[in-house]
């Protein structure tokens, strides 16, 4: 008993020993199924026990595993197991149970002494990633440890069994089966497939089904089917072919340079070298499709057989160039050998021996390309060619020209600047030599004109007290008929051309300094009006008698305000080629005056404003002006001084105004949906007085007498400074009254639209009527009569409307010329005033929601089916809602239409006409036999418009109508058809001076602009249209 616990643990020995035993019998007949003898019989019984052992224990692991997977049949697969290296086949389909006969053992005929590994393949092993790892860091997992071994096979990372000496307990010393080796790659390989992936020993893997692999940050490729060989350091992918004999899953390879998809694809990790078949990639504005390409390990491109498009159907592309030969630099460039054009697969006879495409988004100098054509009277030119600068980051320069055959040639410089949060603009400067006709011939003309444009805008922010801005537009008169560019524009046809340059700084807050330099530009005569420079200071108004520490009310004397405007103006008018030839001192006219004006507000009553105030006035010449009667020429003679000259006046006033309200609200019987209607009248009457400034006692004003062509001496009383910029004071003493009312009448309805409920309707946003008597005047006292008018009547759109009213009439003089005379028209029963002048103008755009915006009107029927769509949409999950708009966009795409929610193609025309009309009435021709003036009317109606009947086809147009001889005067056609990556025009001017047409199709893309094909005539080679 002393022992009994040592003969205890030798019986539980044994008996271990006695159930292992049994097992050998199944280990050979399974070698035995399998046509596996064992050739080398050096080994000892021990060590075929021990293997055994260890064969049985991982086939007890794998049976377990196996077991509780259904069974899934690949024999696809199985045909591509290799006998003599492990397999392994990892699947992410639902784990299914496999037959037990599948199991197999395979020992290796070259060892001495074999270990039959398992077949891997009936380990199905749901995942995702899979990361490749060296050989060299297999882990070694003893072979007891069946357990952990399972556990392993089911993560995500697969780890290969290894043989391991110390775990199969064995006495000698023995070399693992699995040989460690270095593989030659920099990054990790990362590595997926969604429908499976083949192992082939440690090197190869198969993947199947949406697979991609990640090298790094370096690379990726994503296609249907990959072969990875990690000894050579090779991918291959290829697509699929699907039920219905369609591709899918194409190769697509990601790298630094950008995306490649293409047919079939090798790459190589190792060297970065790869080859391409029918590779399609987005270089620049174009793609490049077709051929064959191999990639080499500077990331350049060599292409045979290719095709270069900016057309993005690639397999059937409406035009390409096809490349021969091309080396391709990565968003730089491409460089080809002989190509030429295929317009819808038709090959052209259109060939180049080399092409240069350039691709770079850097920003930085560069020859620009000219574009070709030809004009009927200048031949065959080059335009638009030249440099482009990139001079830094905030400004560049583009110097550009043309060359015509016949002589003519051009050249422009334009920039464009940007400073954040400071300013931004641009300007352009052209010049141009037009030669018409052969030389010596009476046709012959040859034509310098030139232009300059130049905007700039400072931002508010920039700097509050300092602002700055200019808006120049100036061309010679005979530019817009010569320049190509402005053949079909409306710049053609512009008559006057205005230009302004404005800078103003603020001194304090109450004074500001301002100078501006305008030119005012009619091209029909080529008359200039210069004015530069011309300078303003200004003070707002002050109250200087107002005291800093105010106590108690307010004192009469501190309302008294005053305010100060200086200007000073220098200004020239003259034709365009005799303006330079113009005296700076005797032709410029120029001169300051100074405004100080002098106001105060007192209320009376509580209701009345009583605003007396005096202004004084103060102007400054360089120029008088003597004028005589020579009765030898019987002329007029003037005489011209250059001096410092001061013409001083002033004048007193004093207004009273006030407001009266008066409401009206409609019976009951008449509705209640008008509340109220508001009447706003506010009258004012003002008094003013100057005296005779035209008395020899100021000395403004001088006389000479002369003898008329009948004998009679006259007297002619002249303003020495009449001619000057600012005039001269007027004459006669004035002891005037004015009196104005101007009304407004407002409506106020019950409206559901507004959140209160009513809304407020404009009847008259204005209406003023005012007139003056001047008691100081010996005769025409009565001052013509001003009435303006402003109304609303519909939304964003006001009509103003301004008169002027005669109250006097009209009687012949001597000569027998119609003068006015001291007797009104209500005194001779010609009532109270006759209208004299008026005139307005309106622009306005009719287009698809015009009326829906003018009369408020909906369609019920799209705003339910809005609102139900929304609804549906809204309740339904988000990968049904997803489905249901690709199902959408896919029969929208399918049939070329777009459908609307009932499924019926939606048919819209958009359009959209603008009208701008104007009309003044005045004075024309004396009628004699009624001793009163014939009204003259004066028109103008222009008119454009845009018609797109389809998606592709677009109508524009724009006409003048002339009403004095009733026709129109010009009209400008163009139509326009949208080819997909070609766009076709064709312009014509039907009427007017400049007939004339122009066919223009050619490749939308900038890239390619001299693939194109244009044919124009010229306003010089008298166009029949009829």
């Amino acid at each position: 008993m002393k022992h009994l616990h040592i003969y205890i643990i030798l019986a539980t020995l044994l008996c271990c020993i006695g159930f292992a035993r049994p097992n050998n019998p199944v280990s050979t007949q399974a070698n035995q199924q399998t046509g596996q003898t064992t050739a080398d019989t050096t080994g000892t019984v021990d060590a075929q026990l021990r293997s055994s052992q260890r064969i049985d224990s991982i086939r007890q692991v794998m049976a377990a595993r196996r077991n509780k997977m259904p069974h899934v049949s690949r024999p696809s697969l199985r045909a591509q197991y290799v006998p003599y290296r492990p397999e392994a086949v990892i699947s992410q389909t639902p784990a299914t149970s496999l037959p037990t006969d599948s199991l197999t053992a395979a020992n290796d005929s070259t060892a001495t002494d074999s270990i039959a590994m398992p077949d891997i393949e009936t380990a199905v092993v749901p995942t995702d990633t899979i990361k490749a790892v060296p050989s060299d860091s297999i882990s070694v997992i003893p072979a007891q440890e069946t357990t952990a071994t399972a556990d392993t096979l089911a993560a995500d990372t697969t780890t290969i069994l290894a043989a391991d000496s110390a775990a199969l307990r064995t006495p000698q010393k023995r070399q693992s089966r699995l040989r460690m080796e270095k593989v030659d790659i920099d990054s990790e390989v990362d590595f997926t497939a969604k429908d499976s992936l083949v192992m082939l020993g440690q090197d190869i893997a198969n993947m199947y089904g949406k697979s991609e692999i990640q090298y790094g940050k370096q690379m990726n490729i994503s296609a249907e089917n990959i072969k990875m060989d990690m000894v050579k350091s090779m991918v291959y992918a290829t697509g699929a072919i699907d039920t219905a004999g369609e591709e899918f899953g194409l190769p697509v390879f990601k790298d630094n340079s950008g995306s490649y998809e293409s047919k079939t694809m090798q790459y190589n990790f190792k060297t970065n070298r790869g080859f391409i078949t029918d590779v399609v990639t987005e270089q620049g504005e174009g793609y490049l499709t077709g051929g064959k390409t191999k990639k080499m390990e500077d990331d350049i491109y060599y292409m045979t057989d290719g095709r270069y498009t900016t057309c993005d159907n690639h397999e059937h592309p409406h035009f390409y160039l096809q490349l021969t030969k091309a080396k391709m630099r990565p968003k730089k460039d491409i460089v080809t050998g002989p190509a030429y054009m295929v317009l819808c697969d038709v090959p052209l006879p259109l060939a180049v021996p080399f092409g240069f495409f350039p691709f770079t988004s850097k920003y930085s100098s560069g020859i620009i390309m000219p574009t070709f054509g030809d004009d009927y009277s200048r031949g065959f030119y080059l335009s638009n060619g030249g440099y482009y600068f990139a001079i830094n980051d905030y400004m560049d320069l583009a110097l550009t020209g043309e060359i015509y055959t016949k002589g003519s040639w051009g050249l422009s410089a334009q920039s464009s600047y940007r400073m954040r949060y400071k300013f931004s603009g641009n300007f352009n400067i052209s010049y141009l030599t037009t030669v018409t006709g052969d030389k010596g011939s009476p046709d012959y003309s040859k034509q310098k004109n030139f232009r300059v444009s130049w905007t700039h805008s400072q931002d508010a922010k920039a700097n509050p007290n300092l602002t700055f801005s200019a808006s120049v537009n100036f061309a010679t008169s005979g530019y817009e008929r010569n320049d190509l560019n402005s053949y079909y524009t409306d710049a053609s046809t512009e008559n006057t051309k205005n230009s302004t340059v404005n800078m103003s700084y603020r001194i304090s807050p109450k004074f500001q300094i301002s100078t501006t330099a305008s030119i005012a530009q009619r091209t029909a005569d080529s008359t200039l009006t210069v004015s530069f420079p011309n300078l303003t200071l200004s003070l707002s108004q002050v109250a200087p008698f107002k005291r800093k520490r105010a106590a108690g009310a307010e004192k009469w004397y501190e309302k008294i305000k005053l305010s100060y405007t200086g200007y000073f103006q220098n200004n020239l008018t003259a034709k365009q080629n005799e303006f330079l030839k113009k005296s700076l001192v005797k032709d410029w006219n120029n001169g300051m005056r100074h405004s100080v004006p002098v106001s105060a507000t007192f209320n009376l009553f509580q209701y009345i404003n009583v605003s007396p105030s005096i202004s004084m006035n103060d102007r400054m010449y360089t120029r008088k002006i003597h004028r005589s009667w020579d009765p030898a020429a019987s002329a007029e003679v003037m005489d011209t001084t250059y001096n410092f000259y001061n013409v001083f006046d002033f004048y007193a006033s004093v207004a009273f105004d006030t407001k009266i309200y008066g409401f009206f609200q409609p019976m009951k019987f008449l509705g209640d949906k008008v509340q109220m209607i508001r009447h706003v009248l506010s009258p004012t009457v003002s008094f003013s007085a100057s005296p005779d400034f035209s008395k020899p006692f100021w000395g403004y004003y001088g006389q000479y007498n002369y003898v008329d062509n009948n004998g009679i001496n006259q007297t002619k009383k002249y303003s020495y400074f009449g001619s000057n910029i600012f005039s001269s004071v007027g004459t006669g003493k004035t002891g005037m009254v004015t009196m104005s009312l101007a009304n407004n009448v407002e409506m106020k309805v019950k409206s559901d639209k507004d959140t209160t409920g009513i809304k407020k309707i404009s009847l008259i946003e204005n209406f003023t009527i005012s007139q003056s008597y001047n008691f100081a005047a010996d005769s025409l006292n009565w001052s013509n009569i001003n009435t303006s008018l402003s109304l609303r009547l519909i939304k964003n759109f006001n009509l103003n409307l301004s008169a002027t009213w005669d109250p006097y009439t009209y009687q012949l003089n001597e000569s027998g010329s119609p003068v006015r005379v001291n007797k009104t028209r209500w005194q001779v029963g010609k009532g109270w005033a006759k209208l004299s002048s008026t005139g307005t103008s309106f622009s306005y755009t009719f287009n698809n929601s015009t009326f829906k915006d003018l009369f408020g009107k909906k369609d019920k029927k799209d705003v339910s089916k809005g609102s139900n769509t929304g609804q549906n949409t809204s309740d339904m999950p988000t990968d049904m809602a997803s489905d249901s708009k690709e199902e959408d966009s896919k029969s929208k795409s399918g049939s070329g239409y777009e459908l609307d929610s009932d499924g019926y193609a939606k048919w819209s025309f958009p359009w959209s006409l603008t009208l701008n009309y104007s009309v003044n009435y005045s004075y024309g021709d004396f009628n004699k036999e009624k001793m009163d003036y014939n009204g003259k009317f004066t028109q103008n109606l222009s008119f454009s418009g845009r018609v797109q009947p389809t998606k592709g086809w677009n109508f524009n147009f724009s006409a003048s109508y002339n009403f004095d001889t009733k026709k129109l005067a010009y009209m400008n056609c163009t139509v326009s058809r949208d080819l997909h990556c070609f766009t076709m025009s064709a312009s014509f001017v039907p009427l007017g001076p400049y007939k004339s047409y122009n066919f223009h199709i050619a490749v939308k893309s900038s890239l390619l602009q001299d693939l194109k094909y244009d044919k124009r005539s010229s306003s010089y080679n008298g166009v029949d249209w009829y």
